[in-house]
């Protein structure tokens, strides 16, 4: 059985209603892995490796919002003082191997960036041999593995919560429909996956391209392998932005209605706000970081700073604080892969996580649907690993 430890520190009187997501938990870290040894009574030297100097739209913002909530982090440690020091990637990896590198020779003992996948996997191949682990941003797991984490939300986690909710409820038979690019063979392959060890079925498999014309031709297929199959659901890889809009019109229309098969997500179907709107996905299934949690986040950020916070920079806040919630613990090998993977995880700004060996991560998720164009949970994020989801 997986616990999460006590918490290693309180906030201030001033933040105590926001405690669930602005600290984290720590249990004692098992042993030396790979990673260096350090002077836990001293100010330990973090890297942070951001967008930067990118040229394109958003990053520099992005930056500084990754920035900022380290530094909202930092404040929540009491006990620990991280020395944190900023690098700018300019999204390149070349830049991101040259950074890394000369942010292990200022003395950095982890680094936690960058965000670009490529970016990501180039800064932790600089600093391998200097056994020096990277808490990456991204959330591309083909990356994962060696020094190298990802923080981000995977597909695979999600994918596995969902599966085992629809066994939950009695789900028997499920139809993936997947987008016919990376990002939709990524997700069929981590819906697969989670379907081959949950309770539910792999009824089929249906494939589309990513135009209006490939969604509508592959409507009728989805019709006949959910007919021909008896499929209770349908696990979609469609994202607010692409083809969601449009198979939420569809397919009811087409005679596959939610009233007998159950619509379930890969993406959020809550952001943006309006796609709360559309009939066709009132009903539909989707998971979501802890919302309490994420919301208590986002307003003490935006007291803090007046601003609301990049959707990702609580990946930022996460990873400063459970270094700080190992190091805290006093250890000299609180940074190696050992102790950043123990089982019993972190409690983050959306709820609970945890490293996993491989370097990919699992983090505790909701179940939502939407209602009368609202979002409601309908299974709660589980508060530790030993609950419910896991």
């Amino acid at each position: 059985m997986f616990t999460v430890c006590k918490p290693v520190s309180k906030l201030a009187k001033a933040a105590a209603a926001l405690t669930t997501a602005a600290f984290l938990a720590a249990c004692e870290p098992g042993g030396l892995g790979g990673g260096p040894s350090i002077n836990t009574s001293a100010p330990v030297p973090v890297a942070l490796l951001v967008p930067s100097g990118s040229g394109q739209s958003g990053d520099a913002a992005l930056a500084q919002s990754l920035e900022n909530a380290a530094r909202l982090a930092m404040s929540d440690l009491p006990n620990v003082t991280i020395d944190l020091r900023v690098y700018d990637t300019a999204g390149n990896p070349n830049t991101a191997t040259a950074v890394a590198q000369q942010a292990v020779a200022d003395g950095a003992k982890i680094i936690i960036g960058p965000v670009y996948a490529q970016a990501a996997n180039a800064a932790g191949l600089a600093v391998l041999s200097n056994n020096v682990n990277v808490l990456s941003f991204s959330n591309n797991t083909s990356i994962a593995g060696g020094n190298v984490f990802v923080l981000g939300p995977t597909f695979d986690n999600t994918a596995n919560r969902l599966a085992n909710f629809a066994g939950s409820q009695g789900k028997v038979n499920t139809v993936i429909v997947h987008s016919n690019d990376a990002a939709g063979q990524l997700g069929q392959a981590a819906i697969a996956n989670a379907l081959a060890s949950s309770p539910v079925n792999n009824a089929g498999t249906v494939g589309y391209d990513r135009s209006q014309q490939g969604v509508i031709n592959s409507v009728p297929t989805i019709k006949a392998t959910v007919d021909s199959t008896g499929a209770d659901s349908i696990f979609l890889t469609a994202t607010t932005a692409g083809a969601l809009p449009l198979f939420s019109q569809l397919l009811p229309e087409a005679g596959v209605s939610q009233a007998t098969t159950q619509f379930i997500g890969l993406t959020r179907w809550d952001i943006p706000p309006q796609t709360l709107e559309l009939p066709g996905v009132q009903g539909g299934w989707f998971a979501l970081p802890d919302p309490s949690k994420a919301q208590a986040y986002r307003q003490r950020y935006n007291a803090t700073y007046g601003e609301a916070p990049h959707p990702i920079s609580g990946l930022a806040y996460d990873g400063i604080a459970a270094i700080g919630a190992l190091v805290s613990q006093g250890k000299s090998d609180a940074l190696t892969s050992a102790a950043l993977t123990q089982n019993a995880g972190f409690q983050g700004v959306g709820g609970i996580f945890r490293l996993r060996p491989n370097g990919t991560n699992e983090r505790g998720l909701a179940v939502a649907t939407i209602q009368n164009k609202q979002v409601v949970v309908i299974d709660p994020a589980p508060q530790s690993f030993s609950g419910a989801g896991f």
